[in-house]
């Protein structure tokens, strides 16, 4: 399974690239799963749900499946916070992991900027990045990267980047 980041600031259109990768990805036929950091408390069961109910009892897991999906909600009430390591050891096997946020995390990454947002590089703890995408004319070298500058707005050339630094660029159909 390879793994590859998509890091950046708040608002810089990590979220839209990833979706945008996930859907060219599988038109190549690849196999594709995302793990997304949320830096908030989130939610993603409705309160008067039987499954809430059971998660408020407190169950430490709560698996809900039906024909469609099935999810696994783990509550880490009074744990650390996951590695990225161990969530990955969680999912299935694909062909790429895209990864959103977890920037301090060692893998491959590259940092959205966008030219109206947050310019600022990302601390060197986000290393290892290997390229930059934005909507501006940077250098990427201001950004402590010795990869492209990738055209926010070319996905397709984003996604040619990100197979062949991942090599697998070989196994689309």
């Amino acid at each position: 399974m390879k793994v590859f980041g998509i890091t950046g600031w708040k608002n810089s259109g990590k979220t839209t690239l990833v979706a945008d990768l996930v859907t060219r990805f599988r038109q190549r036929g690849l196999s594709v799963s995302t793990v997304k950091h949320a830096h908030h408390n989130f939610d993603i069961d409705k309160p008067g749900t039987d499954s809430y109910k059971h998660r408020q009892a407190g169950a430490k897991e709560v698996l809900i499946s039906s024909a469609n999906r099935w999810a696994l909600m783990h509550e880490t009430v009074g744990d650390r916070e996951p590695e990225l390591e161990a969530l990955l050891a969680r999912l299935s096997p694909v062909d790429l992991v895209l990864v959103e946020g977890f920037k301090r995390s060692d893998h491959p990454k590259l940092q959205v900027i966008r030219a109206g947002n947050n310019t600022e590089p990302l601390p060197a703890s986000a290393q290892p990045l290997v390229a930059i995408v934005s909507d501006g004319d940077l250098n990427p070298s201001d950004y402590n990267c010795k990869g492209p500058l990738l055209p926010l707005e070319d996905t397709q050339k984003i996604a040619d980047f990100i197979l062949a630094y991942s090599g697998l660029e070989k196994e689309v159909v």
